[in-house]
């Protein structure tokens, strides 16, 4: 599960108004570490605990890509499809 393309990638509006397509954990890890634009809120600690426990190779809590998706839209950075 650590690096494992997801079921359906995840589009996301950075600062700069442009789109970013996130597709597994690790670039979810990348995204949460490095690009991060919105609010860093308890959605974000959430999903950022997820994504680093699967790529630990340990069974997170929830699942890293529900857990993603949650803290884009607590941030408002979730491109609705």
């Amino acid at each position: 599960m650590n690096s494992d393309i997801w079921e359906r990638s995840i589009e996301l509006i950075d600062c700069d108004d442009r789109f970013r397509t996130v597709k597994n954990t690790r670039e979810a890890v990348a995204f949460l570490m490095t690009s991060w634009p919105g609010h860093k809120g308890p959605a974000y600690a959430a999903a950022r605990k997820a994504c680093l426990r699967a790529l630990e190779g340990e069974k997170p809590d929830i699942d890293p890509q529900t857990a993603f998706i949650a803290a884009a839209e607590e941030s408002g950075i979730l491109r609705a499809n």
